[in-house]
C-alpha cells in the first residue's frame, strides 16, 4: 500500500476509545478504506502507516483469527493489509511490514542507525585468525565464495570484488528494516537490524541481531525456538533449530542448523545439514553434514562429506611459512594427525582423494584407503572406485538435492570422473608406476614418504587407475564422434570453485576480468559463473581428447583410436560394474546386509 491520506476525527475518536494514543494523530496515516475497529491498544509514535484489516488470519492448522494490531507500541512503522500484529512487550521500530504478516508475542523488533543487516560483513575463512576473505551478502554463492578465498592474496581482485559487492548491497538496501508479505514471528524475543523476506516464519527465537532473512518467495527461511543469530544471512529454504548459534555466518540453499550447534565465521551451501557440534572459520560446500557432539570443524572445507563422531579440523601445531592446509593447497582438506585426508569437493563424494602431507614433493593417490596399525601405515591406492559407497554416492546426491530450481544458485557438478579426478588419477597411475620402476624387482613393500605399499596393492593400484581413465573416456565417447571440434580451453589442470569445475586457465582469465573491470557487477560475475558451468560439455571434450593422445602416446588421433577406446571404455564399465557387485557380494557373505537388500542393489547395477 503506497497511498495513505490522514485519519478522521471519528477515526480518531473510536481508535482513543480503544485504548489507542497518539505522539501526534496527523502522523498516522491510513489507506483509504481503513477501518480503526481491529486497532486496540495500541501507541503510536513517529510516522505510522496502517493499511486495512478486513481477512482472517491462520494463526496455526485450522485456527483463525481477524487481522488488526492490538497490544503494541509503533514507531516509524509502515504495516500493510490484512496483518494481525499483537503483544508487543517492547516495541516495533523502523520497520516496513509487508502484507498478510501474523507477529506475536515479541520483545523487540528494531532498526537502528547505520544497520547494515549483516551485508558487507566480512569474515575470516579456513583461517580464524586472518583477516577477512569472505564479504557476505545475499546473493553470496558457494562458487562466488571460493574465489574470494582462492585469490584473496590479490589486492587488485579482492578490492574490484568487494567494490562491486557493496554496489550491490547500496542499490537494495535502506536504513529501514523490512518484513516481507506473509511473514510470521511468533514468541520471538529480540529481532534487531534484520530484514526478513516473504513468507519467512520465526518461532520462539531468542535473538535475530544484524541479519538477512534471504528467501526466494516458494523457498522461505524459518528460524525456530532457541536460536541467536549474529551478523548472518540465512538464504533460500534454510532453517536455523532448536538453539543453535550463529554468529557471522552465511546458510545458503536449503541448509540446516540444528540441535545446539554452534558456527562462527562459516559459510554452508547447498543441502548441508549440522547438528550437535562446532564450526569456526569452516568452508562447508554442498551436501557437508556433522550429525555429533564430538565433531569439531575449524578451518576446514567440505563439500560432498559426513564429519564422523569425533572428527576434529582443529590444528594446535601452526608452522612458520607455507601453510600445507585447507583451501591454500588446491582442493585439499585437513584433519588433525599425519595425513591430509580427502578433499571431498573434488567430484562428488566424500572419499576422493588422498593426499599425504609432510613432504614437499607430495602427490596424490586418489580413492584410496589410507590404514594404520599403531607402528606402520599401509596405503591402498584406487580401491574405492570399485566400491559399494561409491557406486552408491553416485547415484543418491543428485537425488538429495531438495532445493527448488528457482533457488539453485550455487552451482554444483555431480560428475564423480571428471578432469579434476582425472588428473589426479593419471597422477596417482604414474606415482605408482615410477615406485615400481625405481625399486627392487623382489621388494615385498614400497615406500612412499614413510607409508608402506604392499606390491599387489601397488599392482592393483594401476590396473584399477587405469580402468577408471577407460571408463572416463569411454563415457566421453558415448556423445561425441571423431573429428569434433574442440575449444581452445579444457586441457591441462582443473580447478574446483566449490561445486563448478572449469579448466583453470578460465578461472585465471575471470580473475584478471573482475581486476580490470570487464566484469564490474555481481550480476555479471553471476553470469559468468553459469557460462563457464554451461560450457562444461565443451571443456570436457577438449581434455578428454589430450588425455586421450596422451594415454595413447600420439599426437594425434585417428578413427580406429576412437573405435579402440570405446571398447576399452565398454569392458572397464563391464569391469568395473563387476568388481562393485562383488564387493556388494562380499558385504552379503559377512552378514552385514539381507539377500533382500543385496538384491535390490545388484538390480540397481547397470
Amino acid at each position: 500500500m503506497d497511498d495513505y491520506r490522514l485519519l478522521t476525527d471519528e477515526e480518531i475518536g473510536i481508535l482513543e476509545e480503544n485504548g489507542c494514543t497518539a505522539e501526534d494523530w496527523t502522523s498516522v496515516n491510513v489507506a483509504d478504506d481503513f477501518m480503526p475497529t481491529y486497532i486496540r491498544r495500541v501507541r503510536f509514535y513517529g510516522t505510522v502507516n496502517l493499511g486495512v484489516f478486513e481477512k482472517n488470519v491462520e494463526v496455526t492448522s485450522g485456527f483463525v483469527r481477524h487481522s488488526g494490531v492490538c497490544n503494541a507500541t509503533l514507531r516509524n512503522v509502515t504495516i500493510g493489509d490484512n496483518c494481525l500484529i499483537e503483544n508487543i512487550g517492547n516495541y516495533i521500530n523502523n520497520y516496513v511490514i509487508g502484507d498478510d504478516c501474523y507477529i506475536s508475542n515479541v520483545s523487540i523488533i528494531e532498526t537502528t542507525a547505520e544497520a547494515t543487516f549483516g551485508e558487507g560483513n566480512a569474515i575470516s575463512v579456513l583461517n580464524e585468525a586472518g583477516n577477512g576473505n569472505v564479504m557476505l551478502f545475499s546473493g553470496l554463492t558457494s562458487n562466488f565464495a571460493a574465489l574470494m578465498v582462492l585469490h584473496s592474496r590479490d589486492r587488485e581482485f579482492t578490492a574490484a570484488v568487494r567494490k562491486m559487492i557493496r554496489d550491490d548491497i547500496d542499490r537494495r538496501l535502506s536504513g529501514t528494516g523490512t518484513i516481507g508479505n506473509g511473514v510470521r514471528i511468533v514468541n520471538t524475543t529480540e529481532i534487531t537490524n534484520t530484514n526478513i523476506s516473504d513468507n519467512c516464519e520465526v518461532n520462539g527465537a531468542s535473538r535475530l541481531t544484524d541479519c538477512t532473512l534471504a528467501a526466494e518467495p516458494d523457498d522461505s527461511v524459518y528460524i525456530g525456538s532457541g536460536v541467536i543469530c549474529e551478523n548472518s544471512i540465512i538464504a533460500d529454504g534454510s532453517s536455523i533449530l532448536n538453539s543453535a548459534k550463529l554468529f557471522n555466518c552465511y546458510v545458503g540453499e536449503a541448509s540446516q542448523i540444528t540441535n545446539g550447534f554452534t558456527a562462527e565465521s562459516s559459510l554452508f551451501f547447498a543441502n548441508t545439514y549440522m547438528a550437535n557440534g562446532e564450526a569456526c572459520a569452516a568452508f562447508c560446500g554442498p551436501f557437508s553434514a556433522s550429525h555429533h557432539k564430538s565433531t569439531l570443524l575449524i578451518g576446514c572445507m567440505t563439500s560432498f562429506y559426513n564429519a564422523g563422531s569425533a572428527t576434529n579440523f582443529s590444528n594446535h601445531a601452526y608452522k612458520m611459512g607455507p601453510i600445507h592446509y585447507g583451501i591454500l593447497e588446491r582442493g585439499t582438506k585437513t584433519a588433525s594427525g599425519s595425513h591430509m585426508l580427502l578433499p571431498a569437493d573434488i567430484g562428488a563424494f566424500s572419499v576422493c582423494l588422498g593426499k599425504l602431507s609432510g613432504h614437499p614433493d607430495t602427490r596424490s593417490l586418489p580413492f584410496s584407503y589410507i590404514i594404520g596399525d599403531g607402528r606402520d601405515t599401509y596405503i591402498v591406492p584406487g580401491r574405492n572406485i570399485t566400491t559399494v559407497g561409491v557406486y552408491r554416492d553416485i547415484r543418491k546426491w543428485p537425488r538429495r538435492d531438495v532445493r527448488l530450481e528457482s533457488a539453485k544458485k550455487s552451482i554444483v557438478n555431480y560428475d564423480w570422473l571428471s578432469p579434476l579426478t582425472v588428473n589426479e588419477i593419471v597422477k596417482g597411475r604414474q606415482l605408482l608406476a615410477d615406485l615400481r620402476q625405481n625399486a627392487s624387482q623382489n621388494t615385498a613393500f614400497y615406500t612412499l614418504n614413510g607409508n608402506k605399499l604392499s606390491t599387489n596393492s601397488l599392482q592393483r593400484g594401476i590396473k584399477l587407475y587405469s580402468m577408471a581413465i577407460e571408463l572416463f573416456i569411454g563415457e566421453v565417447l558415448m556423445s561425441h564422434d571423431f573429428g569434433d571440434p574442440c575449444t581452445a580451453s579444457g586441457a591441462g589442470e582443473w580447478h574446483d570453485l566449490s561445486g563448478l569445475l572449469l579448466p583453470a586457465a578460465e578461472e585465471d582469465r575471470l580473475v584478471e576480468k573482475i581486476k580490470y573491470g570487464v566484469v564490474d557487477s555481481v550480476k555479471a560475475l553471476s553470469g559468468m559463473l553459469e557460462a563457464y558451468n554451461d560450457r562444461y560439455g565443451d571443456y570436457l571434450w577438449t581434455f578428454t581428447v589430450s588425455l586421450m593422445k596422451d594415454y595413447l602416446g600420439t599426437d594425434e588421433l585417428t578413427e580406429d583410436d576412437f573405435a579402440s577406446m570405446r571398447e576399452r571404455g565398454n569392458a572397464a564399465r563391464e569391469t568395473w560394474l563387476d568388481e562393485i557387485r562383488k564387493d556388494a557380494e562380499k558385504e552379503y557373505d559377512m552378514g552385514d546386509v539381507d539377500r533382500a537388500v543385496l538384491d535390490k542393489f545388484l538390480s540397481q547395477l547397470g
